[in-house]
């Protein structure tokens, strides 16, 4: 089973992203979850969104994961959350962030020894989306680490996912989806 971790602040869109990834993940026949934990539901405050991925029915529906994936879109929930917080030894870090990895980890001693890859996404989505919602960068960057889907195929399904969006802002996520996809490290 494939397990994904979403931190973010509330606003950024990281439950829509979930969902987006979850809809991706449905047309290809696997089993798939998408939820959240908020806190205080208020517009900044941090918070957590999970999806889960596998061939089977997924039973189980506890926050509590042992993440393959984490993805940061606020950078700033690097230092104030601890988001290596039950991962494994692979588990794969994505992090919005104008940092480079090795200056992101010397400044966050427990990303020490772990794979992280960093991407601006929120610089990305004010760029192209005019306003600092990182996630569907944070899913074009996800494609490129993970291999999970072809980049064509990803966002012709979140053209389908976004369909109910006016075009110009279909076009600007699937120009942040692709410069994330290209700039990730």
């Amino acid at each position: 089973m494939l397990e994904i971790r979403w931190h973010s602040r509330a606003g950024q869109g990281a439950v829509t992203g979930a969902k987006g990834l979850a809809d991706v993940v449905s047309t290809t026949g696997k089993q798939v979850q998408a939820f959240a934990f908020y806190g205080s539901a208020k517009r900044g405050a941090a918070m957590t969104a999970y999806n889960r991925v596998d061939d089977e029915v997924i039973m189980n529906h506890e926050k509590y994961m042992e993440p393959d994936y984490v993805f940061v879109i606020d950078p700033a929930l690097v230092y104030t959350t601890d988001v290596t917080v039950n991962a494994k030894a692979d588990t794969v870090f994505i992090i919005t962030t104008h940092m480079n990895a090795e200056e992101l980890v010397a400044s966050q001693p427990k990303l020490e020894g772990k794979n992280v890859h960093t991407v601006d996404c929120i610089k990305i989505a004010q760029e192209t989306i005019g306003r600092a919602i990182p996630n569907t960068p944070m899913l074009g960057a996800f494609m490129k680490i993970s291999k999970m889907y072809d980049i064509e195929f990803f966002k012709e399904n979140m053209i389908r996912v976004l369909g109910k969006l006016p075009q110009k802002i279909i076009d600007a996520n699937m120009l942040a989806i692709q410069r994330a996809y290209d700039e990730v490290k």
